[in-house]
């Protein structure tokens, strides 16, 4: 039997960066438990894509990852522009929005969620305090003082507390059986990698249909994009069934033909749309962070960024019990990481929720009024600046590993 101070089930973008997070700051011996292998990078774009923002990469910067993932390919953008496909109105953002002291350079960065992976899985694998345990777990019982835990092959082990990153179907949560809130906003997000004849310009692209936001995301060739279509499952359906060529002229339409003609490059697949947020992200010796403690509509794309704040509060909070020499499931410490990474969840779905359901009563008005509503909106810098500023991740809360470190500090 092995004890490990820290288990991490999930060794997915939010578990490795809690793992590095944690070696980092502290003494504590973590084990990572996933059975995934790592996918090698291909030329062709994956389709699973983030949208970093600056507190990410700020993060993965104080990591020593962010290099080795640009170094891979990555996608800065510098503008985004958002219209109403059946008004007049528009939304820009460029680098003059950007909030004063922010340190950011741009706006943020699309990148493939394997390149990330494999490049935190990597720096993972040189710390000799992180174990990489790559068997599913059969048995997780929580007792007094421990957590033990038990596999098909390997011998057991037990843990002083485990963190479940292991995504919006967490097996960890569905174990202690750990409430939360449900609902399903009954779209598809069909996502697919596509040519555009007039580049993406650095910009990130969305246009909100009457049947939902499609979004084009910047990609590493100035040509390509990654597209993230959000439809009712019947339409997504009819979308994914779509000859290439049928496939290619709807997009093209949907787009207003603002990036030129649209080429598929890839399969096209989709996933449900889902927003949840368990009730309390503590309970007993196992926190839970990432998706599966929340999940967004991925309208601003921020459902990631949310988990690698959650990532670098626990490691934060984990580190400051240990200065204290208090137990690592210290009730007062876990109890306030909770409270703090779910006000900020809660605050991002009422975002989204707001943005997509004023939206959605836009369709009702008439043009003219829709699009009066959005060009004053871009007409108002301080309110422009507040959505760059949420959208970036700039909050005064933030963790420290999330902010510019001070090199004489």
């Amino acid at each position: 039997m092995k004890n490990i101070d820290i288990v991490i089930v999930g060794g997915g973008m939010v578990g490795l960066t809690t793992a590095l997070a944690i070696r980092q700051q502290t003494s504590l011996s973590v084990a990572v438990i996933d059975s995934q292998e790592l996918h090698s990078i291909k030329e062709q774009p994956h389709l699973r894509v983030s949208a970093i923002n600056n507190a990410s990469k700020q993060l993965f910067t104080n990591l020593c990852v962010w290099d080795d993932i640009c170094a891979v390919r990555s996608q800065a953008y510098s503008n985004m522009h958002v219209w109403d496909k059946d008004g007049y109105g528009h939304l820009d953002f460029d680098q003059s929005d950007i909030p004063t002291g922010s340190g950011a350079d741009n706006l943020g960065s699309i990148i493939e969620n394997d390149i990330i992976r494999n490049a935190l899985w990597h720096k993972a694998e040189q710390d000799s305090g992180i174990r990489f345990i790559p068997e599913n777990i059969t048995s997780m019982a929580v007792g007094g003082s421990e957590v033990f835990l038990s596999f098909a092959e390997q011998p057991p082990i037990m843990a002083k507390l485990v963190i479940g990153a292991d995504g919006a179907n967490s097996w960890v949560r569905k174990q202690l059986d750990m409430a939360m809130t449900f609902r399903d906003y009954d779209h598809h997000a069909v996502v697919a990698t596509v040519e555009c004849a007039q580049g993406h310009q650095n910009t990130a692209w969305q246009v909100f249909l009457p049947s939902g936001p499609l979004a084009f995301l910047p990609l590493y060739q100035q040509n390509t994009c990654s597209i993230v279509w959000s439809l009712p499952p019947e339409q997504a359906e009819r979308i994914k069934a779509l000859s290439t060529d049928d496939f290619n002229k709807e997009i093209l339409a949907a787009s207003d033909g603002k990036l030129g003609n649209i080429r598929l490059q890839s399969e096209r697949v989709s996933f449900p749309l889902t927003m949840r947020l368990v009730r309390d992200f503590v309970k007993d010796r196992v926190v839970l962070i990432g998706d599966a403690a929340h999940t967004i509509h991925p309208l601003a794309g921020q459902g990631v960024n949310l988990g690698l704040v959650d990532a670098a509060a626990l490691a934060q909070t984990l580190a400051d019990i240990c200065v204290q020499g208090k137990a690592l499931n210290d009730a007062q410490a876990l109890g306030h990481f909770s409270r703090w990474r779910k006000s900020d969840a809660s605050e991002m779905i009422v975002a989204m929720e707001s943005i997509k359901q004023g939206f959605s009563l836009q369709q009702t008005l008439p043009k003219f009024i829709r699009g009066l509503g959005m060009s004053l909106l871009n007409n108002v810098a301080s309110l422009k600046k507040l959505l760059l500023k949420q959208a970036m991740g700039s909050r005064s809360d933030l963790p420290k590993l999330c902010k510019v470190q001070d090199p004489l500090a």
